[in-house]
């Protein structure tokens, strides 16, 4: 994150909070990866704050390169493909579910490309101006393809799902990479990511939709089963 090793460590301990309030909210197991969301952003910002402990000491190097690449595993492995998916597991209208298989396929696609990348490609962190820049030696021909699919898989899922939060949580994702491109574009995976941890109180408000929603169903359907159940003791 762009600023301290302070913020990060805060930012963490508030998205676990926020994690732990928005995993209480599932009713079924396919909810449980959304809601997992703003926990492994904690995770992330934790692994963050670390790097600011530790980048400026030269003593701690092993700690750094665990640290560096355990950031850079959750930012370009876990979210191209973990948001695609757990959208997809809320999803149960066909017509869309078959978008969102798409979304997925391209975010198992440049999850596992840069999942191959991450060990066998340099990459470093350093301390520049008051941000972690994140540099790494990946090939160059294949940047503009990542880019793209990893935006696909990061950015319009929830535009296509039928829950009627989701498509805010989609804008303000796209809206913060925006931001981050245009006024930090050498720190874009560290500022992003922050952002979009800030962006997992709507995860939250998404999971009360699922909750309120689920619980309406559950009354309904127990209304039912009452009226038929006085109608066959009539």
């Amino acid at each position: 994150m762009c600023f301290s090793a302070s913020a990060s460590f805060g930012a963490s301990l508030v998205l676990s909070v926020i994690g732990v309030a928005t995993i209480k909210n599932t009713q079924h197991r396919a909810q449980i990866p959304f809601a997992s969301i703003p926990l492994v952003f904690a995770v992330q910002q934790l692994s963050e704050g670390v790097l600011w402990l530790t980048l400026p000491n030269a003593e701690y190097i092993t700690t750094q390169k665990v640290a560096t690449y355990f950031f850079l595993f959750f930012a370009q492995i876990v979210w191209p493909i973990l948001v695609p998916i757990s959208i997809l597991l809320l999803e149960k209208r066909n017509a869309i579910r078959i978008t969102q298989k798409a979304l997925t396929g391209a975010g198992l696609i440049v999850g596992v490309y840069l999942g191959y990348c991450l060990p066998s490609f340099n990459v470093e962190a350093k301390i520049i101006e008051h941000h972690i820049k994140y540099s790494q030696d990946y090939p160059a021909a294949f940047r503009n393809y990542g880019i793209v699919l990893y935006a696909l898989a990061t950015i319009a899922p929830p535009f296509f799902s039928h829950i009627r939060r989701m498509w805010m949580l989609g804008a303000a994702i796209l809206i913060s990479y925006i931001i981050t491109a245009i006024f930090y574009e050498h720190y874009i995976l560290s500022v992003w990511c922050f952002f979009s941890a800030i962006l997992s109180v709507s995860v939250y408000l998404i999971t009360l939709e699922i909750k309120g929603k689920y619980e309406v169903n559950a009354k309904f359907v127990l209304l039912n089963q009452n009226v038929i159940s006085g109608k066959k003791n009539d």
